[in-house]
């Protein structure tokens, strides 16, 4: 049985962010991943730091709009039902987090880590090649209604110190002269940047190694067992380790470890989709999402990327074909020269996002277990708060200071 100063659990955004962080303030680290490094939701998603996205999942305003949504498999949001004791209590509780006075508490707290995490990317950019682009993002809106929504959602913004901008189409078009826009206008983000996500991680990941982090892929942790409140043993495929310190980040995997310590993280498997296709001649310089479609489009230097889709089905991996189409259906809509004919498809992927009930990431030390740190459950958004995670993991595990308030996050706050 190998013995470890700490042990990172998860090989995606937040494990990866979270080993380097470590190593270079000079612990020890063991990080092990079940499939590959970035095999997951960190893999094919859309790419995008968000400030812009400091609204939580849960908000008054999605119960209404999901339940018109929730029986329609072509929808952005959809639940496959099934008799699922979690699934009702996280739906549950989900109800109970969408309230106005929760919303307004969780938006600072978003709002500060999602910029530590642009200024952490900026300066990585500086150092690696991972695609990094600050060019601020488009919400492009067929509707009237659609723009009233985003512009009431940019007022929010601004009055919490970001920038927002909202412009008709004439506006929208004279940042994107090259492709014409079917649109009566848009939110326009000018902080919002973007990068390849899978070159982001694997680029960390390498240069973690080079700082001494010992990685393990094809490794699945069984079960961690503690007694008295310490973490002794961690039980693998490929053997048995003791860690002084443990950080739980195995994304929508996450409910299954913690349940052999008895600690409940109510996280729901979101699937997304995403499809890749060659870069068009005339293609956007900034990302821009398709508002009532809720499908965000990232240009990436060989290709573009749509993603998009919320479908609560468990731990499925299962490409629902329909969700495809219905991604693709809605891009000709707002981009007309981009139709289904014109568009050549490089790659369909689909990922599953760990969701908490209330849209804040688990993220702090177990009351429960003394040496475990948890960094899971971050929904749509865990590579834009990636290296602000990995950031806060370190000083956790160092005793220190984190800068941030994390009370909205404790790990126990649905036990």
């Amino acid at each position: 049985m190998e013995h470890v100063e700490v042990l990172v659990v998860g090989g995606g955004v937040a494990g990866v962010c979270a080993a380097h962080a470590l190593a270079q303030r000079g612990r020890a680290v063991v990080l092990l991943e079940k499939g590959d490094i970035c095999a997951g939701s960190s893999y094919g998603n859309a790419g995008l730091i968000v400030p812009s996205h400091s609204v939580p999942l849960a908000e008054p305003g999605a119960i209404a709009q999901g339940m018109r949504w929730l029986f329609n498999p072509d929808s952005p949001f959809y639940i496959k039902w099934r008799w699922d004791r979690d699934l009702w209590s996280w739906l549950w509780q989900f109800r109970r987090a969408a309230t106005h006075k929760r919303v307004r508490a969780a938006m600072p707290v978003l709002r500060d880590m999602h910029l530590e995490s642009l200024r952490l990317f900026s300066s990585f950019a500086r150092e690696i090649d991972f695609e990094f682009g600050q060019r601020g993002r488009l919400l492009l809106c067929r509707t009237e209604r659609g723009l009233a929504a985003v512009g009431k959602e940019a007022t929010l913004m601004r009055e919490i110190g970001l920038e927002a901008q909202i412009l008709d189409a004439q506006g929208v078009q004279a940042l994107e002269k090259d492709v014409e826009f079917t649109c009566v206008g848009a939110a326009y983000y000018p902080q919002d940047a973007h990068v390849q996500p899978a070159r982001f991680v694997h680029a960390l990941a390498a240069r973690a190694a080079q700082l001494g982090v010992q990685i393990y892929t094809g490794t699945e942790v069984l079960a961690l067992e503690g007694r008295s409140r310490h973490i002794e043993r961690v039980r693998t495929t490929r053997g048995d380790y003791t860690a002084e310190q443990v950080v739980l980040a195995g994304g929508a995997w996450s409910p299954q470890i913690a349940e052999s310590l008895a600690l409940a993280l109510p996280i729901q498997a979101a699937k997304g989709y995403s499809v890749g296709v060659e870069r068009p001649a005339a293609c956007p310089q900034i990302p821009f999402m398709l508002t009532e479609a809720k499908v965000a489009v990232t240009p990436l230097v060989e290709q573009v990327r749509f993603a998009g889709t919320l479908e609560m089905a468990g731990l499925d991996f299962a490409v629902n074909r329909r969700r495809v189409d219905a991604l693709l259906n809605a891009v000709p809509a707002y981009v007309p020269a981009w139709t289904l004919d014109a568009l050549k498809i490089r790659e369909i992927w689909r990922g599953l996002r760990p969701c908490s009930p209330d849209g804040l990431p688990f993220l702090g030390r177990s009351q429960m277990w003394e040496n475990l740190v948890v960094a899971a459950g971050h929904g749509m958004c865990g590579l834009s708060l990636g290296p602000v995670t990995g950031e806060i993991v370190a000083h956790l595990v160092d005793g220190d200071e984190t800068g941030f308030d994390l009370q909205l996050c404790q790990v126990e706050r649905f036990s």
